[in-house]
Formats: C-alpha cells, sequence, structure tokens
C-alpha cells in the first residue's frame, strides 16, 4: 500500500479499526547525544564549525516523522528549477501531516535550544515560526543545490541567523546515489567534508558569511526515490563584530574544477 493510502485509511480510524501507522501519536522526542561532549570538536572542526551525529533521536521519532513525510505531488511545495537549485521547499502555508509538524514544533522548544546553545557556545538562540526556507525538504533524481552561503537576516523577525541543522530520512542510501552536503574552504578551493544523508544523520553547522556548503552534484538515485530531509535555522538578536556584514540573501559561488 502507498503512503498516501495509509495516510487516508489514518485519518479515518474508527472505535473497532486497528491503529495504522500514521495514526499513532508521534513518540517523545530526545536528543540522544551529550552536547557538552561534543563541543570542543564542533568548535574546531574545519572548514567551519559543525559536527554530524548519528542516530540522535530515537529510531521510532524518525520513522513516525518520515511516514508522514508529504510525496512530491502530495502538498503545495515551493518548487525551485534554476542553474544554483533543483529542488522542493517547504511554505509554511502548506498543510502537514500531524506528527511531521509535531516534529517541527519539538525542535523550536527550550530542551532543543538548550541542546544546541550547550553543542556551540552561541547563546539566546530563536527558532523561527515561519520555517522561512526551512521545514521538510526533498530533491528528486537529477536535483541539486549549489554551493553557497545562507541568507544572513530574517527580515521579518530582525534577527541574525546563526545555526543550521539538517535531519536526513534516508533509508538503505548507497554512496552511489550521492545528494552528500559538501562544506568547502572560505576560498571555496576544496571540498573539506562530505556527508552522506543517510537515516537518523544530523548536521549541526554554524551560519557565517564563510559556511560554504551544498549538495552540486545532480542526485543519482532511482526513480522514484528522493533525498528527504527537515531543516530548521536558529537564530539570535545580534552576532559577534567579526561576522557581521550587510543583511544579504543566499550566495552562490561557482565551483570552477569540476563539469558540472
Amino acid at each position: 500500500m502507498n503512503e498516501k493510502g495509509s495516510a487516508e485509511e489514518g485519518s479515518a480510524v474508527g472505535l473497532n479499526s486497528p491503529p495504522t501507522m500514521s495514526s499513532l501519536p508521534l513518540p517523545p522526542v530526545e536528543l540522544l547525544a551529550d552536547p557538552a561532549a561534543l563541543r570542543e570538536s564542533y568548535a574546531g572542526a574545519e572548514p567551519f564549525p559543525h559536527v554530524v551525529i548519528d542516530n540522535l533521536f530515537p529510531a521510532p521519532v524518525l520513522a513516525a516523522v518520515l511516514a508522514d513525510f508529504p510525496q512530491p505531488d502530495e502538498i503545495p511545495w515551493q518548487r525551485f528549477d534554476s542553474p544554483t537549485e533543483k529542488k522542493l521547499g517547504y511554505t509554511f502555508r502548506s498543510p502537514l501531516k500531524e506528527r511531521l509538524r509535531g516534529f517541527l514544533f519539538e525542535m523550536s522548544t527550550p530542551p532543543v535550544l538548550q541542546f544546541l546553545e550547550a553543542l556551540t557556545g552561541i547563546e539566546g538562540l530563536i527558532p523561527d515560526p515561519y520555517f522561512g526556507g526551512a521545514g521538510p525538504h526533498q530533491i528528486l533524481p537529477g536535483g541539486f543545490l549549489k554551493v553557497h552561503v545562507d541568507f544572513n537576516w530574517h527580515p521579518l523577525l530582525k534577527l541574525d541567523r546563526r545555526l543550521n541543522l539538517i535531519v536526513y530520512l534516508n533509508h538503505d542510501w548507497c554512496e552511489e546515489y550521492g545528494g552528500h552536503i559538501e562544506l568547502w574552504d572560505r576560498e571555496m578551493g576544496a571540498c573539506v567534508r562530505r556527508v552522506l544523508p543517510v537515516f537518523n544523520r544530523t548536521i549541526v553547522f554554524s551560519t557565517t558569511d564563510t559556511s560554504f556548503h551544498g549538495h552540486p552534484a545532480p542526485l543519482a538515485c532511482p526513480p522514484g526515490r528522493s533525498r528527504k530531509s527537515v531543516s530548521f535555522y536558529y537564530y539570535t538578536n545580534g552576532r559577534p563584530e567579526a561576522e557581521r556584514s550587510a543583511p544579504h540573501d543566499t550566495i552562490f559561488r561557482k565551483i570552477h574544477s569540476r563539469d558540472w
């Protein structure tokens, strides 16, 4: 049975109907790592502060999130199709199923903010209730996101963007499918780290004008599959003077050493 069929059955569960996966509540969201133990490696990571954490969430939590993850034709995705990005993004006006919506809420709560503050040393983190540019993302075969630095200012909340957290939801994801997030040095001379987007792998990294990253190679997964992730962006009221720059949108950078 396809995911859409399961969701329709789940919405019609009666007193005598057995619960389906889509009718069950979101399990408790816990973060299964010690942020203090990771803080030094986060701060010293190259090419910019970051950490990759496997199994940060209980597996049943992300299984529920994945079960509620929308198909490419299920919601009004924000569709990007340009030389710099080809992907599906979320807009807060698009309806989401209950457990995915609950996961977005949970990742904006004080325990998560305190975890991230202890991990990164960035105090006073503020979530974005509008999920501008964040939320569920999906890339279909042939899609990509060229290397870039992120927008640095929330025009509505008037806050500085400081931190990205991305959770990957891809079971049985082979190396040859690609979809790695690549972290590049500040001169755009070399990719320093490539991270395969496998299920229950999370990357957290500081957002500055030199945190170049992306998924530049066209996705090579089989038809019918996609690269699924959920992104969260966190802000502060102000940032260190050394990181300040004029407000800007996403800035893409060309990679000269590759054919694509």
